[in-house]
């Protein structure tokens, strides 16, 4: 087999290095990919959003099969373009993809069909938006209705933050298009963590879970970002919750999509916050989350082409999804400017010595080859993942790797993965 993975970030790095795994494929594409990516595959310089070219690329090449890693190219339509063509494609189509697409679809769908979510209003005057603020509490969110690579939700601290940041979405235009209407929310208060299947229509394979950390400091702090680090499994997620989940969430929604005459076949990725009251929807993505895919990926050991293509052929309940009982850890290194203005261009030593090591894998995310050198090119760089018995020597792995890679500017958060411990025992 022939496998295409349409991206060029850390989720795309550890979908094409699972994909290379599989005893079915001979070749493995990456566009546009990045510095590590081409270690496992080849790299076609034609943008995640090129959809047309990328058509064209799957055509002549004769690809069997495609994988979608960001949300933008499914926004876009990538997955119909394809169908259209004949070519096999995983991931949603352009009606399903609006779950993600656009936040206010996703708030109204959810209180049409009972998927439990924040009290909410959508907006596309700054006006009634800043009336509703005043009707919450201190802490109120403001999210951008379209994509916004992972930095359109404001989480603000007072009400003045709240006031201040519709007017920076809705009159000042700070995202473009994206933030032009908007969704105010209640605060959710609870434990956050990331809830991702396998689905093709009703049915679905729940991946193992995981916790993200969103914000760019330790301890939550500072402003969110695309993620810092994520590790799996989650103990927050316990067997009884992990059962509301399924049924209060996954499962309606996939329901509700059928009955809006959407056969959603993809990724489903469902952000909760874990309150008192039970799990309620943050936000839903098309995809899989970066950077939980780079963990969760880590311990899937069944093969993830074979998976992907029963799905496709109609026989999603033929798969036995095998997961390793380990745990794994994943930190983000990001550029200095990060998630405002990143810094690029800083060569990255340590990289070599660091992907010897033994239960460490290192994903590539904002990096290129230039000459003999890595050199970063985005903000967040790498996820550098350690896997062991234990979440403690698994977080041990991953941050002693870390201190042997450099770039200039580089930062990290230090706390990745210490949530858990609370639950664990200490």
């Amino acid at each position: 087999m022939k496998v295409l993975v349409v991206g060029k970030g850390g989720r795309e790095h550890a979908i094409a290095w699972k994909v290379a795994q599989s005893p079915l494929v001979k070749e493995v594409y990456i566009a546009p990919g990045n510095a590590g990516t081409e270690k496992v595959g080849k790299n076609v310089p034609i943008g995640a959003t090129d959809i047309e070219n990328l058509v064209k690329f799957a055509k002549e090449g004769r690809i069997d099969l495609t994988i979608v890693g960001p949300e933008d190219p499914l926004a876009r339509g990538i997955v119909d373009a394809f169908q259209r063509e004949g070519l096999k494609i995983f991931g949603p189509d352009k009606r399903g993809a609006m779950l993600e697409a656009s936040k206010v679809f996703a708030k109204n769908f959810m209180q049409k069909y009972g998927v439990p979510t924040a009290r909410y209003g959508t907006f596309e005057n700054p006006d009634e938006a800043k009336e509703f603020v005043k009707t919450l509490g201190e802490r109120v969110v403001v999210k951008a209705d379209g994509l916004a690579a992972g930095k359109g939700a404001f989480v603000c601290q007072s009400q003045e933050e709240a006031l201040k940041v519709v007017d920076d979405l809705m009159v000042k235009g700070i995202l473009g298009e994206a933030g032009k209407r908007v969704v105010v929310e209640e605060f959710l208060e609870g434990e956050e963590a990331s809830y991702m299947v396998m689905a093709d229509g009703t049915d679905y394979i729940p991946l193992p879970t995981s916790q993200d950390h969103k914000r760019l400091l330790e301890g939550d702090r500072g402003p969110n970002t695309g993620g810092m680090g994520a590790y799996s499994p989650t103990p927050v997620i316990d067997k009884e919750t992990e059962e509301r989940i399924r049924k209060e969430v996954i499962e309606p929604t996939l329901k509700g999509l059928a009955e809006e005459g959407i056969h959603y076949r993809g990724f489903l990725y469902a952000g909760l916050m874990l309150t008192k009251e039970g799990p309620k929807v943050l936000e839903f993505n098309v995809r899989l989350g970066d950077p939980e895919a780079q963990p969760i990926l880590t311990r899937v050991e069944s093969d993830l082409v074979e998976h992907l293509m029963e799905i496709l052929e109609g026989n999603i309940r033929g798969v036995e999804l095998k997961v390793s009982p380990k745990w794994a850890l994943g930190v983000v290194l990001a550029s200095k400017g990060y998630p405002q203005k990143p810094e690029t261009g800083k060569v990255i030593y340590g990289l070599e010595e660091v992907e010897r090591l033994p239960d460490v894998v290192v994903f590539h995310a904002g990096t290129k080859r230039e000459g003999d050198k890595i050199v970063t090119a985005g903000g967040r760089v790498l996820t550098v993942v350690g896997l062991g018995n234990a979440l403690r020597e698994a977080k041990e792995r991953a941050y002693d790797a870390v201190e042997k890679i450099h770039f200039e500017g580089m930062q990290y958060r230090r706390d990745i993965g210490d949530k858990a411990f609370k639950y664990l025992g200490g």
